[in-house]
């Protein structure tokens, strides 16, 4: 009798502290990565030119003397590593929202392909946790198909930062860089374009579905230069996880976003999510929404040397209605109603 009630108020009283500890863990995992998304680049960068001026500066030199001989590395498919990938805390990120990776087709290993990835949302996160980490099982769900996520190049000029990201499988979205891919180094690659960029970032918003694509044909040459069936993927969820102030067309704001868009290759984005200790608060931690993220069928791309405007128009139109049959057959099995309609610009 009473012992058995003062076991289970200590199991209860376990769970309970376990709960909230693995929430914790949870919470950190993602702003971690937060906050190396917005400022590590800049600060390893800051923290190097402190060094260099101190009795440490040695240190500083020969990381730098390194840097000038890894140079190209990124552009070479970069330097991955499976450990960092399956770190622990990889999986408490995925946990947070959560992220889901689904699987609707095979893929072969004698081909490469170019996934193309949407909507691009605040940071893609779906994009992140699926493609350069083991969280949701890409190499056991895609057996033999090596995944690279492509970002902006200007984050590989950053010291330290582009080591991290080359360990998770994150390459330059440059075209040097995707043709070593899929020129150079065999079959079985996949190299993950968001093909919005930070134009589509600009738009994104809870409740609304809607990709920059029209005039996005830069992919659709490069797989048909390189003969790379391309796979059109959606993620649901990606744009609830952060509320923004969306400045209209011809504001100042809008002015403002679009000039360092061309200048410089982001947007910056006035955007906020839950604070640290409360959902309640504001802050930069993502609202933890599930964002699920599935992969369609792979279209099969002729292996053209100098594609016409006319080829490149026809794929990506195919493109286009794949991606739009992709929204429709999911959109009613991640929460969204059955009248909602994919808006693509």
């Amino acid at each position: 009798g009473t012992g058995s009630n003062i076991l289970s108020a200590l199991q209860d009283l376990f769970w309970l502290l376990k709960s909230k500890a693995e929430k914790q863990l949870q919470i950190i995992s993602v702003l971690q990565w937060v906050l190396t998304f917005l400022i590590m680049g800049i600060a390893c960068t800051l923290i190097l030119m402190y060094i260099l001026c101190t009795d440490c500066w040695a240190i500083a030199a020969l990381y730098l003397a390194w840097l000038v001989f890894d140079w190209n590395t990124p552009k070479k498919g970069g330097r991955r590593s499976q450990w960092v990938r399956n770190w622990t805390i990889w999986r408490y990120f995925r946990d947070y929202f959560p992220i889901r990776l689904v699987k609707t087709h095979n893929l072969l290993t004698t081909r490469n392909y170019i996934f193309g990835y949407h909507p691009h949302g605040i940071m893609g996160l779906g994009a992140f946790c699926n493609f350069s980490t083991e969280a949701t099982g890409v190499s056991q769900k895609f057996p033999g198909i090596r995944p690279y996520l492509a970002t902006l190049a200007g984050n590989f000029r950053m010291p330290i930062l582009r080591d991290y990201l080359m360990s998770g499988g994150i390459c330059p979205v440059n075209r040097d860089s995707i043709d070593y891919i899929l020129s150079k180094n065999g079959s079985g690659n996949a190299i993950i374009i968001v093909v919005g960029g930070a134009a589509e970032s600009l738009n994104c918003t809870p409740g609304k579905n809607s990709v920059t694509l029209k005039n996005r044909k830069g992919f659709v040459k490069l797989a048909l230069r390189h003969g790379a069936d391309l796979v059109p993927v959606y993620s649901f969820g990606e744009n609830e996880v952060y509320k923004q102030v969306i400045f209209e067309e011809g504001s100042w704001g809008r002015w403002v976003q679009k000039k360092f868009q061309k200048h410089i290759g982001f947007a910056p984005c006035i955007f906020h999510g839950r604070g640290l200790f409360s959902s309640n608060t504001w802050g930069l931690l993502p609202y933890s929404k599930p964002i699920t993220t599935v992969v369609g069928e792979p279209i099969t791309i002729p292996k053209i040397d100098n594609p016409s405007q006319k080829d490149v128009d026809f794929y990506h139109s195919i493109y286009v209605d794949s991606l739009i049959k992709l929204f429709d057959k999911y959109k009613s099995k991640f929460g969204l109603p059955e009248t909602e309609v994919l808006e693509v610009n």
